[in-house]
């Protein structure tokens, strides 16, 4: 056996971790020289998940399993809701085991033969009797005895297109059948005729009779080798060669090199490279993929450092200290320039569409740094920096357990800087044409993203009081920031309300120039958050700001008022001092939150935190910038005050919001992408005010790390037709000059494992997955010797679990917290014969796994994070966290270096943006086994495509669906639609009781009309003017039956209102999407239904198929 493992880094903790698992899971290879002769304790088909061979004649009892699952597993939960989306069903039908596996290459006619190796392991039952029983002899030991043959398939006497059989010499049984179809393949401009030669391990091996000497007959560790002396043809996609998509086109020159030599039957394959050929292809039982990593670039000889910024003396300064950056940039853009002349066509075309947008970037970036000769920019672009960098310096303060001064010189990233500088002067001259312009920030997760929209909101909130003195013109909505999952948006909150608190401490050093009102947060979210409402002294409501507070203060055990645990600034926990209900606990009218630690400047004395988290101080104080999910604005239409949003403190001079940032645009997908884009009518609308005679929008910035169809993704949802992608990438996929790849010669990338194993079920594969990357990763703990302070096994003692249902993980978590649990405690007895220490040892772990889905609450989700965090010598550190989709956004913990994903996930996107979240830092390098059922077609094909799709998978990232204006959006979302435009757009019917005034107002609602029709109109290319008469005429429909409900009501002598919350309303306009009085109302005040979310979905209805007798 071989001598026992040492871990220098992380890095050979994580290869021992794959090590371990192929022993355990598959079994010795042809390198693993210790083993090629191992004993078992016990039949090897039970010791072995995969890799093995049944004969193809063997009973069924022998090569199939009754159900997906072992007998002592849990069985699945009969109902749960979901996370993402719904769980695949299994066949129903009885699952086998193997007989064959194989794969398929491209041959030049010109080849001649194929030179083949296979390798396998027979296994033999040491001493046994003719009277041994069955349940004896599954526990008797087996020996390995390695086998190896060699033989040459000779292309050109083979017939073509008919099945073909060689005998593996010394085998007993085992054959290589093999066939051989001429075709061609798409390359470059060419169709090429080629050869396609299928080859299979078939083992025809005669079956056992006793079951309990089966394992005879099988063929374990099988592994296929082909060479030939002429390269094996590269199969390239070929979408993007005839495709008009700009996406395709792209990724077709972007992905130019990345080509799949071999594809995977029942197995996956690997290939070997070298100068750009391939004369070796293998079997792989275990795929494995780099994904490598993408950083920042280092750009010398320009001043990043936010404190230096913040302190420029001048705009000569100024340009000093960043045109090298331009420079630099149009350097680049020039060798681009040269390097496009080598291609030609299509690509081409492409090359100079690429050359063309990064020329408009750095003519964007130059007038950025220009417009700091306006004094008011560049003393909001110095302030702005100053508070990046107060704020960047706490929150690493407390990530790394120092103090703010033990902080290193804080810098931005080179594209972070850059994003800034080139959004400046669409921010500061809202006439500019840029204004109209969504600029995405495109970068992987993990990158900075956040950071630099942080950054260009600072600067957008400082010049705004800057250029007006007025508390009226500068107080407001000045930044809207936009998220969908919870998770991220409370991950936002601490990072946006650090910068906040920063700014106030600008303010007050300032007042003159920043004034006297101060910087704060709005946190404004659903109830499950948040508060919605203050509360006083006898409410029944368990959810008013006053009834948590009150619980929070009885018993610190229970979740905080707010969705925060401790002070963003210090990062103090929060107790029952924290919250503070102002003036008094019976009729509170603000809810005050202050640090505990008293050596804190927001401590309460002589200042509060800035955090505004209920709706109604939200509406009164109209903090400067604001956290919202978009789902809550469903509650335009029913509530008046949502107006103040967009016409400021002053009805009379309206000041919208300056910037609208909308994270992670790849999640506004869908049905809730389509009922955002619906609601984004109104919202644009109201942003709108004059300027100069000129009508002028917010700026909208968005970000994502995946994104495919943006221009028109963004041009659904916001009505916006120009879309700039930033940093514009280059020729090559690695290097965007912000931007570059970095070869895992340098730094180690992801790896990603795919195990997979036919015949068995999901749950079978995930418990031994999961016991094995434990129990190993327990010997490497205790084997490893901490470094620097830092265990090298620490990044892998936490497992993420993440499911794409939550039914499948409610099964998993049954799982984990019974068989996972009870089989490591004795997991350390599963070695070899002869194997002294064997690979694992005993782990005992805590008693329940956390979990990050919808159905927990939000200060659970809060606790988790923090736990997360914490290295594995903690005693409340976490063994394994059990996960959806909630975590692919916002779960930013460098600590992480292990996932497993269940089953691939529906979504290419989905599956980047989850993974991401391990190995975040580079001396931590994440490692993801997916777990893939192939006997779903779905996974198969990943299983059997693994290594070449995960090396270009960001080519696979689906376009999303958004329609705003389809028949079945219209008919959900246009009356809550028109309703918010006429409520919150003309002021005089914004109050409960006025709705009944509607008639009053019909050159208005007209002109409303006109505007849902012109915004139906920009939010497709291609103009459709049926569809835009139809919203037209629609939207005027709804106004008029909306003013005959009004006048019904007069008639009947009801009030008329906008909802039944309404002080005396007992006719409401609007109507909840099921409405109890549904049966006693009129059609037309059916038409009034508005949803209270945006993701309100109708309820499921299950359909079952019969067969023509049933009937």
């Amino acid at each position: 056996m071989e001598s026992p493992p040492t871990f220098e880094n992380s890095a050979s903790v994580r290869e021992y971790l794959i090590h371990a698992l192929r022993l355990d899971l598959i079994g010795p290879g042809p390198e693993d020289k210790a083993y090629q002769e191992e004993g078992l304790q016990f039949a090897p088909s039970k010791w072995y998940m995969t890799g093995f061979l049944v004969p193809a004649g063997a009973p069924i009892e022998q090569r199939a399993q009754d159900t997906e699952e072992e007998p002592d597993e849990p069985a699945e939960p009969a109902h749960g809701a979901d996370d993402a989306a719904v769980p695949e069903r299994g066949s129903g039908k009885r699952v086998f085991l193997p007989s064959s596996m194989g794969l398929s290459v491209l041959m030049d006619p010109a080849a001649t033969n194929l030179n083949l190796t296979v390798t396998w392991g027979d296994y033999v039952p040491e001493e046994l009797s003719e009277n041994t029983s069955q349940s004896q002899s599954n526990r008797s030991p087996w020996r390995r005895i390695p086998r190896f043959a060699e033989l040459s398939i000779d292309l050109t006497s083979a017939n073509i297109g008919q099945q073909m059989l060689r005998k593996i010499p010394e085998s007993n049984g085992l054959q290589i059948v093999y066939l051989i179809r001429n075709t061609t393949v798409q390359q470059a401009q060419e169709t090429k005729p080629v050869r396609a030669v299928s080859l299979f391990v078939v083992n025809h091996r005669i079956p056992t009779n006793k079951n309990e000497r089966q394992d005879r007959a099988f063929a374990f560790q099988v592994h296929l080798t082909v060479t030939s002396d002429h390269p094996f043809i590269p199969r390239y996609d070929p979408r993007g060669l005839e495709n008009d998509d700009w996406d395709d086109r792209l990724s077709d020159l972007h992905y130019r090199d990345a080509a799949e030599y071999a594809v995977g039957h029942n197995v996956s394959v690997r290939a070997e490279i070298h100068d750009n050929h391939c004369f070796k292809v293998h079997t792989e039982w275990m795929p494995q993929a780099a994904v490598e990593r993408v950083e920042p670039s280092q750009i010398p000889n320009v001043e990043f450092g936010m404190e230096t910024l913040g302190n420029l003396q001048n705009a000569d300064a100024a340009r000093w200290a960043l045109n090298s950056l331009v420079k630099q940039y149009r350097d680049w853009i020039e060798g681009q320039r040269a390097d496009a002349e080598h291609f030609s066509g299509r690509r081409r075309e492409v090359a100079d569409e690429l050359v063309r947008r990064a020329t408009n970037a750095a003519r964007r970036i130059e007038a950025g740094i220009d417009l700091l000769k306006d004094a008011e920019v560049l003393d909001a672009f110095r302030i702005a920096n100053r508070a990046m960098a107060m704020a960047a310096r706490r929150r690493i303060a407390q990530e790394q357990g120092i103090s703010p001064d033990e902080v290193r010189t804080l810098k931005w990233r080179p594209f972070q800087l850059a994003y800034i500088l080139m959004n400046l002067r669409s921010v500061a001259n809202p006439t500019h044409i840029e204004r109209e312009t969504v600029d995405l920030l495109f970068f992987p997760t993990g990158g900075g993203k956040t950071e630099a929209y942080l950054g260009l909101a600072a600067f957008t909130m400082v010049l705004r009081r800057l250029r007006n003195s007025n508390e009226a013109e500068y107080r407001g909505l000045s930044v809207l920031m936009r998220y969908t999952l919870r998770l991220l948006t409370l991950d936002q909150v601490g990072r946006a309300a650090a910068l906040i608190c920063a700014l106030e401490l600008e303010r007050e050093q300032n007042p003159e120039q920043l004034g006297t009102w101060p910087f704060e947060i709005a946190l404004w979210v659903g109830r499950a958050a948040t508060p919605n409402y203050m509360g006083k002294k006898g409410d029944s409501s368990p959810n008013t700001a006053r009834a948590r507070t009150m619980k929070f203060k009885n018993d610190s055990s229970k979740d905080p008022p707010l969705p925060l645990d401790r002070c963003p600034w210090c990062g103090k926990k929060f107790n029952k001092h924290s919250f503070w209900l102002h003036p008094n606990s019976n009729e509170p009218t603000d809810l005050h939150v202050r640090c505990v630690n008293r050596h804190c400047e927001f401590s309460g004395k002589p200042r509060q935190l800035p955090i505004v988290a209920v709706d109604e101080p939200i509406y009164r104080r109209l903090p400067a910038l604001m956290i919202a999910t978009v789902d809550k604005f469903a509650a335009m239409p029913w509530s008046e005050e949502t107006a103040r949003f967009f016409r400021g403190v002053d009805p009379s001079n309206p000041r919208p919001p300056d910037l609208i940032i909308q994270d992670e645009l790849h999640l506004i997908s869908g049905p809730l992408g389509t009922m955002v884009g619906l609601y984004e009518t109104a919202i644009d609308h109201l942003c709108k005010y004059p300027i100069d005679d000129k009508e002028v929008r917010p700026k909208i910035i968005a970000s994502t790390a995946t994104v495919r169809l943006a221009q028109k993704q963004i041009r659904a949802l916001f009505g916006r037709s120009t879309v700039a992608v930033f940093p514009p990438p280059g020729m090559d996929r690695r290097d965007s000059f912000f931007a570059e790849q970095v070869p895992q010669t340098k730094k180690h990338p992801r790896l990603y494992l795919g195990i997979a194993a036919q015949g068995r079920g999901p749950k079978v594969v995930f418990l031994k997955s999961m016991i094995t990357l434990m129990a190993a990763a327990q010997l490497a703990w205790e084997t490893a010797e901490d470094r620097a302070g830092r265990n090298p096994a620490d990044p892998y003692m936490t497992v993420v679990a993440y499911f794409n249902a939550l039914r499948e993980l409610g099964s998993a978590r049954r799982i984990t917290e019974d068989e996972i649990r009870s089989r490591l405690l004795n997991y350390q007895s599963r070695a070899r014969l002869d194997e002294p220490t064997g690979l694992f040892l005993n782990r005992q772990i805590g008693l329940e796994p956390v979990e990050l889905t919808s159905r927990v609450g939000t200060a659970m989700v809060a606790e988790a994070k923090r736990r997360l965090s914490l290295g594995f010598h903690d005693r409340e550190r976490v063994d394994v966290a059990l996960a959806t989709n909630m975590i692919s956004v916002g779960l930013d913990i460098t600590r992480l270096g292990l996932m497993v994903v269940s089953g691939q996930p529906k979504s290419t996107s989905e599956y980047i943006q989850a993974t991401s979240r391990v190995g975040r830092d580079p001396d931590r390098p994440g490692l993801v086994v997916t777990l893939l059922n192939l006997h779903r077609p779905r996974d198969r094909s990943h299983y059997e495509h693994f290594s070449a799709w995960h090396e270009s998978f960001y080519r696979g990232v689906e376009a999303t669906s958004v329609t705003p204006f389809s028949p079945r959006a219209l008919d959900r979302g246009l009356p809550a639609v028109t309703v918010a435009l006429a409520r919150l757009g003309i002021p005089e019917l914004t109050p409960m009781l006025e709705a009944r005034r509607i008639e009053h107002y019909g050159t208005d609602t007209s002109a409303l009309a006109e505007a849902v029709g012109e915004r139906a109109r920009m939010h497709k290319e291609v103009t459709d003017e049926a569809l835009i008469d139809h919203v037209r005429s629609r939207t005027q429909s709804l106004i008029d039956d909306w003013a005959r409900l009004a006048h019904k009501a007069g008639d009947d002598g009801m009030t008329f209102g906008y909802a039944r919350r309404g002080k005396g309303v007992n006719t409401p306009l609007l109507r909840e999407m099921i409405d109890p009085d549904r049966d006693q109302l009129s059609q037309r005040q059916l038409l009034f239904r508005a949803p209270r979310s945006l993701r309100d979905v109708e309820p499921g209805v299950l359909l079952s198929i019969k067969s023509p007798e049933e009937n």
